[in-house]
């Protein structure tokens, strides 16, 4: 054997010794980074503080801070996580986005089936449509005949381009054939703030950000777009929209847990082993069904299964935004 093969032999061994130990090790004394690709107060940065406190146990007490990097519809954190050194510290909590963004942008700065590793689903969010407070409608049967009275003038709010709230309201225009303004603000928080003052007339927004609304009656709920009744107290007796008349309506918001792409596979499963613990986490179960949202409990929360429904999601959503015309620079 020469002297360079054995040399390049030895640094290999190494490398693959120093591997082995980091993640044997991890996370160590140093603190994980969750990033949030929304602004703070939104509900995808209450279900990730939520998480980031169930999971510090199960990765023994390591410190686990959110980083919100909001802007471009979530692509701009994504980004960042997949620009990221692959070590497990930083980490991305993201929705339905991540399914979308490939529809939407005809750039994107990374690839979403390939420049992630993906480790698991975290839960499903149903949507509410509801309307501002003083809207002549007290139902759904009152709401539509609302629309059709007044097509041309209906102002329907949503957090952004290829937000949550905006892909609800692109399915909910087409299925009542009422073309609606939509107006896009900079986040959830903003939008919700206008529809209460009454500055526009409907949102469909995720339960996580609707619930304590309508509990404290500032804004008016007309149904959920889920298949079934949410059984949470605050939403247990809005009817779906496909019971209001709507067929084949439904829309359910989701959040993953991602890593960079080529994260080390021994600390992909502590990571994921982590996570497996918070979904059963009776406090953090507790704090997301408060806010309408059903912890995953089914094999989604394994990676295979978490990138083979992302890959659906995406297959099902790219056709909607292009037939929409909709497109975000």
């Amino acid at each position: 054997m020469s002297p360079l093969f054995k040399s390049l032999a030895a640094g290999a061994l190494l490398a693959t010794a120093a591997l082995g130990a980091h993640a044997e090790d991890f996370p160590g004394n140093k603190p994980i980074t969750i990033v949030v690709p929304f602004a703070a107060g939104g509900p995808t940065d209450r279900v990730a503080r939520d998480l980031a406190e169930a999971m510090r146990k199960p990765l023994g007490g390591v410190s686990i801070v959110v980083d919100n990097a909001a802007g471009a519809g979530g692509s701009i954190g994504a980004n960042k996580v997949a620009k990221a050194a692959p070590d497990g510290h930083t980490l991305l909590v993201h929705h339905i986005g991540m399914a979308t963004m490939p529809g939407l942008y005809r750039k994107l700065p990374f690839r979403v089936e390939t420049d992630f590793d993906y480790l698991g689903m975290i839960n499903d969010v149903p949507m509410t449509l509801i309307g501002k407070p003083a809207l002549p409608a007290s139902n759904f049967k009152e709401l539509s005949t609302w629309i059709g009275q007044n097509k041309g003038k209906i102002n329907l709010a949503n957090a952004g381009v290829g937000s949550a709230s905006h892909l609800c309201g692109l399915l909910f225009q087409d299925a009542v054939k009422t073309e609606m303004t939509t107006v896009p603000y900079k986040g959830t928080g903003p939008a919700m703030t206008d529809l209460i003052g009454g500055s526009v007339d409907l949102m469909c927004d995720q339960t996580t950000n609707t619930t304590s609304q309508i509990e404290g009656k500032k804004v008016k709920a007309f149904a959920v777009t889920t298949n079934k009744r949410v059984a949470t107290p605050v939403l247990k007796d809005l009817p779906t929209l496909q019971e209001a008349g709507l067929k084949n309506f439904e829309v359910t918001i989701w959040h993953g847990l991602y890593a960079p792409k080529g994260t080390p596979a021994d600390i992909q499963k502590k990571l994921n082993d982590a996570l497996k613990v918070a979904l059963k986490d009776p406090d953090f179960i507790k704090k997301q069904e408060g806010l309408g949202a059903v912890v995953i409990s089914d094999k989604r929360a394994e990676p295979a299964e978490h990138k083979k429904f992302v890959a659906s999601e995406i297959a099902k959503w790219t056709p909607i935004i292009k037939a929409a015309g909709v497109y975000a620079d």
